[in-house]
């Protein structure tokens, strides 16, 4: 796989990105993909302050290479997250589900690299003016939440391609060397994958909810709660409920009181496949087996070097 802006951004070898997913993200998998040469990012969205500080404390014992972390701006113990952060002196910081404008700035201040994830192409603008380093533009096939507009990723990326000269990352629906491609020639310089990282040895994620999302086909899933926020879910029977209250027309209210609290920790993480919030992109109809994270990338970098050669 090539150099690009984004290598040089992190001082990584590969221009991939593991995905700072909730639930599946830990030090484990974090540390594993920044051995192999991408970047690592611990997923603090499922994680208490005191639970992230002890994933970076073991990510400094497991990697010498560059990683980071992914921190959503909804959390709601936002600025402890930040503080910690801060004073164990992480190098890079990738924002989410919310503006840039809030947190980059108090970021760049203490010397931390800074990427902002965003699903449209009017927020390029909100990207340049925060002055955040790098933009990863998420399509709609990715997994977890998703952008209001269901842009897919071969669209997406031309868009924000045109709208910002920032180095730009792809996500969503990448899962092979092929896609890895497929994005470099639309115009993006790294990827961030997400799904098929959640499905390998080294993910936090259950095995319960790793073979039911390997076993997943397509159309399996399915975006879902659009009237609080989007989420890609694999069906199930949580799912269909949602479902349900969502074709007779449930209010926002009413979502949120059958969502209730901790559904996705139930799901990905404690392995309960009915009750459980199961999230996972669509991707997952390619991945038909476990694999460690080396493994995986053995078959990115093959995959890549062969789609070339094919062009």
């Amino acid at each position: 796989m090539q150099k690009s802006r984004i290598t040089e951004l992190f001082n990584i070898e590969y221009p991939v990105i593991q995905g700072g997913m909730v639930w599946c993200s830990g030090w484990k998998l974090a540390s594993a993909v920044s051995n192999c040469g991408g970047l690592g990012l611990l997923g603090a969205g499922s994680m208490y302050p005191d639970v992230l500080q002890h994933h970076i404390r073991q990510m400094k014992q497991a990697t010498s290479n560059p990683w980071g972390v992914n921190v959503p701006l909804l959390y709601p113990n936002i600025d402890e997250l930040m503080n910690i952060i801060v004073e164990e002196e992480v190098k890079i910081v990738f924002t989410s589900a919310g503006s840039p404008a809030k947190w980059t700035g108090f970021l760049k201040s203490h010397g931390i690299t800074v990427v902002h994830v965003i699903a449209n192409s009017r927020f390029a603008a909100k990207c340049e003016e925060a002055g955040v380093d790098a933009i990863v533009a998420e399509g709609f096939e990715a997994g977890g939440h998703n952008g209001r507009e269901e842009t897919t990723t071969l669209t997406l990326i031309p868009l924000i391609r045109k709208a910002t000269s920032l180095p730009l990352i792809a996500a969503g629906g990448i899962g092979a060397g092929e896609q890895v491609l497929a994005a470099m020639v639309l115009g993006a310089e790294g990827v961030q994958i997400g799904s098929r990282f959640a499905l390998s040895a080294e993910s936090s994620a259950h095995e319960a909810f790793k073979q039911y999302a390997i076993a997943a086909k397509e159309g399996d899933t399915m975006l879902s709660l659009k009237k609080l926020a989007p989420v890609r879910l694999l069906r199930n029977r949580f799912f269909e409920l949602v479902r349900e209250a969502e074709l007779r027309g449930a209010t926002p209210e009413e979502l949120s009181q059958l969502l209730g609290r901790g559904r996705a920790k139930k799901g990905m993480f404690e392995g309960d496949l009915d009750e459980g919030e199961l999230e996972i992109g669509q991707v997952a109809a390619l991945v038909d087996k476990l694999q460690s994270v080396a493994d995986i990338f053995e078959d990115l970098k093959s995959g890549y070097n062969e789609a070339r050669l094919r062009i």
